[in-house]
């Protein structure tokens, strides 16, 4: 079954027929907004809610993650988990084209009334696996943002994470990139007091996640290591600061953040945390020991299968 908002396309064939998970009456509140209100009038929405829901789904800072990125207008992007929406306009403005897959019809209601005037974005409702055995396009470029953590949701086998990469790696065109954004397991914020983002325990995935299930996170050697598997062995990290989810600059090896540059460390909305130390100070010294990719608090990464020689 399709149907249109606007001019979005919203492709309900795969839909299980209900949503199999949901942030609540917040969804409900989000929706209301994207209806009711323009674009424009977002950020007074954020300061009047003073809620991290409302802030981390509607804010222009989201967009961020992908908006530097080289994609043309002849480029075809597939979005996997896109959820709400935050990403999908600037991925939209900078694309010719744009299919979502996303397992929540709320959240792609969401995503369409607020995208509902750009005429180059498809969303196709379903769980990956199911969808994506049906998809007949190749794409310039395939996003996992904050999406793989959850790698073990959306694929079912004894290699999860490397499985969600060969199969989005499937759907590339020859040359064509992979795009990662992903919180950083050992990342400074968490060893200075925040607490794990998906599960919400303090020192959670510095301590290999113990007793949480179901989501995970990475060190840079952890991703290598996933990324050289799945056969991307062309890598290239960058490092959204303060973390990807709200990311106001994007370091890359050729320009890391030199002594005294991050300032912008207390970033936690959604819940309280500890102060441990001072991360400013943290964050210098590691700079000066040239360590900064390793506690980085988030990855961004571009990823790229070696092309076969003929020969």
């Amino acid at each position: 079954m399709i149907e249109h908002i606007g001019a979005v396309e919203l492709d309900g064939t795969y839909y299980p027929g209900e949503d199999l998970y949901c942030d609540g009456a917040v969804e409900d509140e989000l929706l209301q907004i994207v209806t009711t209100y323009s674009e424009e009038e977002y950020n007074r929405i954020i300061a009047e809610k003073k809620d991290w829901a409302i802030l981390y789904h509607l804010s222009h800072i989201r967009g961020n993650i992908v908006e530097w990125l080289p994609i043309g207008r002849e480029d075809l992007v597939l979005e996997i988990g896109s959820g709400c929406g935050a990403v999908t306009g600037t991925l939209s403005e900078k694309a010719g084209k744009v299919d979502c897959i996303e397992l929540s019809k709320k959240r792609s209601l969401i995503n369409a009334n607020r995208n509902k005037n750009r005429d180059n974005i498809s969303i196709k409702l379903g769980n990956f696996q199911e969808v994506e055995k049906h998809l007949t396009q190749q794409y310039d470029w395939v996003t996992l943002i904050g999406v793989f953590e959850y790698g073990q949701g959306y694929i079912d086998s004894p290699t999860p994470y490397q499985d969600f990469l060969k199969t989005a790696g499937s759907h590339l065109k020859p040359g064509g990139k992979l795009v990662m954004a992903i919180e950083n397991r050992l990342g400074l914020k968490y060893f200075a007091g925040c607490t794990e983002d998906h599960c919400g325990i303090p020192f959670e995935g510095i301590e290999g996640y113990r007793t949480t299930k179901g989501v995970r996170t990475f060190s840079k050697p952890e991703l290598e290591k996933i990324m050289d598997e799945a056969g991307f062995t062309k890598q290239e990290f960058y490092y959204p600061y303060p973390d990807y989810k709200l990311p106001m600059s994007i370091y890359s090896d050729e320009y890391l953040p030199k002594v005294g540059e991050l300032r912008t460390n207390r970033n936690n909305f959604d819940r309280k945390r500890l102060q441990i130390f001072d991360e400013s100070e943290a964050f210098d010294s590691i700079i000066e020991s040239g360590l900064f990719d390793q506690f980085a608090n988030s990855f961004l990464i571009v990823m790229e299968k070696e092309e076969q020689s003929n020969e």
